[in-house]
């Protein structure tokens, strides 16, 4: 089962465990300058507000009613990343997941296009908890490259590259269970429970639809399954989230949309804070070649019109905050320095 909450996805199996309930949000964000540097994690202003298809029946696309799902507004190059966060259960901590999540149905870890099931070689999903957030495709090790939104039909988005298509567009999002025996062998009783791993900021006629294309990179590791393929159920749930040009937003929902979010170097000149994750228990994994020939927004842009993408200005972040999982309740991190 899916509910939309406070503008969050929540994926609920009470078939597997009654606490099997894991929150998806998608954070409005700063989009990073794509000028070959690799850049820490930008912050998280607010969520995107999210919106029933079926309530707006009579103003999208057809197919947005044969999907189903839900949608939200995002201006043409803007960012976004995915938040994750599974229920905890009593005193065995969070449930744990396997999550799929593809642009346009082209996995955004692997690049390959879309297939029921997980595989583990290479690596097509994200386990949470473990991964606290996804902001891109991953087309190194280390490496993103930031989804960012752009109409349909110009050829910037993941899809259109890879095949050549802009059939789908969007985000979908597929959600595995871990099996109860499964999640009661691996986590249990007295398990501490993780730290709330905070990365808000401190700060307080266009085409209708639109896809995800590749922006700017960001230093942001995946992070390899630790369990075996067998833990994870089977049977998944399965949400289309459609994006909608916040110009024509009004139009379709009668409210506003959000404001522009500040460019990187607008958001940086005021002194607020980027942040860095990294989690030493865990294994990295690394990309696979259809990612890795992914072609960034600002590229194509300037190969196809000679010009700079708006807002491209390359800046020089001073205040990054380290967030380090895996410390215990009470537990101080230790310095480094």
């Amino acid at each position: 089962m899916i509910e939309l909450q406070r503008d969050q996805l929540i994926f609920s199996f009470p078939e597997v465990h009654p606490d099997a309930k894991l929150t998806i949000s998608f954070q409005r964000t700063l989009r990073v300058p794509d000028d070959g540097f690799k850049y820490a994690l930008p912050p998280g202003f607010a969520r995107f507000p999210i919106r029933h298809v079926d309530d707006f029946a009579q103003r999208v696309p057809k197919r947005w009613i044969e999907h189903g799902g839900v949608m939200l507004p995002m201006y043409q190059s803007e960012a976004m990343w995915l938040h994750f966060s599974p229920h905890y259960v009593g005193s065995r901590g969070q449930y744990p997941f396997a999550i799929r999540v593809l642009t346009g149905k082209i996995d955004a870890i692997t690049g390959e296009t879309y297939s029921p099931g997980l595989s583990k070689n290479p690596q097509n999903y994200v386990t949470s908890p473990g991964q606290p957030w996804l902001d891109g495709y991953c087309v190194g090790k280390g490496v993103v490259r930031q989804f960012v939104a752009m109409p349909l039909g110009e050829g910037y988005t993941a899809e259109e590259q890879i095949t050549g298509s802009d059939e789908h567009g969007g985000v979908q999002i597929v959600v595995y269970p871990m099996k109860k025996e499964a999640y009661e062998r691996h986590c249990p009783e007295n398990n501490y429970r993780v730290k709330h791993l905070n990365r808000m900021s401190c700060a307080t006629v266009l085409d209708f639809e639109m896809g995800v294309a590749p922006g700017g990179q960001i230093d942001q590791q995946i992070y390899a399954d630790r369990f075996d393929p067998a833990d994870w159920e089977e049977t998944s749930s399965r949400c289309f989230v459609h994006i909608v040009n916040s110009k024509v937003w009004r139009q379709v929902t009668l409210t506003r949309p959000p404001i522009k979010p500040p460019t990187a170097k607008e958001y940086t000149k005021a002194g607020l804070p980027w942040f860095s994750y990294y989690d030493d228990q865990l294994t990295e994994v690394d990309s696979t070649e259809p990612l890795e020939r992914l072609l960034s927004v600002n590229t194509l842009k300037r190969l196809w019109t000679g010009k700079q993408l708006d807002g491209n200005k390359s800046c020089d972040p001073k205040v990054v905050i380290p967030i380090r999982n895996g410390l215990r309740k009470n537990q101080v991190r230790e310095s480094n320095l």
